[in-house]
């Protein structure tokens, strides 16, 4: 049987050593772009195999052939390679969309030799997250993430750019020093920081201790994925931003957040010890950022408001703590990153047509650029789940979960749900009249969009219709992987050799208090 390990690296590897290529090469700003492209092509390519290899159970690799706990693995399993592959489209086409609007502007002070390697190093901080096998690599992650994205949101060097990268890089900073807190904490109480070993020895740490480990490590991701009350900094931070770069942030850098919730949540503090106070962090989330999201008049930030608003869906289902409940979230966010990222690519190309993101003196777009309120519309009402699209399914799957759970908070949210869902519809279709229909202050500008930049778009928005066609499927796999979560042995068994478990200690317990078994026996 084939050894295919060598491929779980590729996604973290080849866009760093792609970043230090065309760092080298910041003097031939034609060949930048090639190598960025096949980069993340091979990408791509790399979690499409890892996606279909982890099907049939995790595939690991030891860095520099030093087992686990010792050292450092990267581990590829249902949850990590779907979100690896949904997340490597989306930068490849956000990139090749940021090319063709730099061609088409010509504008040669732009810090071309500066972008193409903080966007491959933002790639691989993006894959390590996803792949890392220990808390402490995913915190490398996050501030290779930290790093790259503050350059991003600060090119050009306006002030306001420059302000938002400020407010970005406290906020973010907040977050890191939790996290290195939590870590500290961790390794002080356990001894490790090995996500399969802690699965075994958290359940052995005294339960007030475990629950303050919990809390410091869902504050630090919180924060990292804007739920509220933590949120208040992502609207302020995203819309002034460059579009492609406000476009991968939104669909990207929340989700990782999430994703390190779910991986936490599952595989360290299964159980559901905080569930009611995440459902009650869901429903705020939700709530609080559509009504922002509805008072707001500029398109950037309307939908920087519903990215907040969105994210409570996702924490709703993994607060549910089920399978069903996890299935849904998972689908969710695959959903989300899509249909968000191509809707700020839209709005990119609308305040290209329109001169403007505000909806006061943009109108008349439907005339100018039919096709534009085409690939508006569609992700639009995907969103805000409208039938039978892929936001339709996964909203209707957290309902079922929440019916299906039968608690009275659980109720609440699944009301909840279905006022921030319309909520939603009426935020976006008021966006899309005052746009495109609304007779405008000014006839918009002639302008010729560049098939470079419609066509990464128009990608994005059949990517999210494909989710839909192939919504059987998927959800099928979104299955199998929230079942492989929450029965946690697979991954355990398949990172730490049988010696590394220790004598007595079993992935199974995941009460406070773990049975007692017999000396070599495994537990029950």
């Amino acid at each position: 049987m084939t050894d295919w390990t060598w491929v779980v690296p590729l996604p973290v590897v080849v866009p760093l050593f792609a970043a230090g290529l065309t760092l080298a090469l910041f003097r031939r700003p034609r060949v930048q772009p090639i190598v960025s492209v096949s980069a993340l092509a091979l990408v791509l390519a790399a979690s499409l195999t890892l996606l279909v290899l982890a099907d049939d159970g995790p595939v690991v690799v030891d860095v520099g052939d030093w087992a686990a706990p010792v050292g450092i693995n990267l581990v590829a399993d249902r949850l990590s390679a779907l979100m690896l592959t949904i997340s490597s489209a989306v930068t490849l086409c956000v990139l090749l969309y940021s090319l063709a609007q730099g061609r088409d502007d010509d504008e040669e002070s732009a810090p071309v030799s500066i972008y193409h390697p903080t966007f491959l190093v933002l790639s691989a901080g993006v894959a390590n997250a996803f792949l890392s096998g220990d808390l402490f690599n995913i915190y490398v992650g996050f501030e290779i993430l930290l790093a790259a994205s503050f350059v991003l949101i600060t090119l050009g060097g306006t002030r306001d750019r420059i302000r938002a990268g400020t407010i970005y890089v406290v906020v973010a900073l907040l977050s890191s020093v939790l996290f290195l807190v939590a870590l500290a904490a961790v390794y002080a109480a356990t001894g490790t920081v090995n996500l399969a070993q802690l699965a075994i020895r958290l359940p052995q740490v005294d339960p007030d201790v475990r629950l303050v480990l919990q809390v410091l490590l869902l504050l630090a991701f919180a924060v990292k994925a804007a739920v509220f009350p933590l949120s208040a900094w992502l609207p302020d931070s995203y819309p002034t931003a460059p579009a492609p770069v406000t476009a991968v942030f939104a669909g990207l850098l929340t989700k990782v957040g999430v994703y390190a919730i779910i991986r936490t949540q599952t595989l360290l503090f299964p159980g559901g010890h905080l569930d009611d106070v995440l459902l009650w962090a869901a429903l705020a989330t939700m709530l609080v950022g559509i009504l922002g999201a509805v008072a707001q008049d500029d398109i950037k930030r309307l939908l920087s408001f519903t990215l907040v608003s969105h994210i409570g869906f996702m924490v709703f289902g993994i607060a549910l703590s089920s399978d069903v409940g996890l299935t849904a979230a998972i689908y969710y966010v695959a959903h989300h990153i899509t249909v968000q990222t191509a809707l700020f690519l839209v709005v990119g190309l609308v305040e290209r047509v329109g001169g403007s993101t505000s909806l006061t003196r943009l109108g008349g777009l439907a005339k100018a650029a039919p096709a534009l309120a085409i690939l508006f519309f569609v992700p639009a009402m995907n969103l805000a789940g409208i039938p039978p699209l892929s936001g339709f399914l996964g909203k209707l799957g957290l309902l079922q979960a929440g019916v299906a759970a039968g608690t009275p908070l659980a109720y609440v949210l699944v009301v909840g749900s279905v006022v921030t869902s319309l909520l939603t519809l009426y935020a976006l279709v008021k966006a899309w009249n005052k746009a495109f229909w609304q007779p405008p202050e000014q006839e918009p500008r002639a302008v010729r969009l560049p098939f470079g930049m419609v066509g990464p778009t128009g990608a994005l928005v059949v990517v999210g219709l494909l989710l839909t066609f192939a919504a059987g499927p998927l959800y099928a796999y979104t299955e199998r992987a929230a079942a492989a979560l929450t029965a946690r042995t697979p991954y355990v068994e398949a990172v730490l050799p049988d010696g590394a478990r220790g004598e007595g200690e079993s992935a199974e317990h995941s009460d406070a208090t773990p049975a007692p078994t017999p000396a070599g026996g495994e537990g029950s």
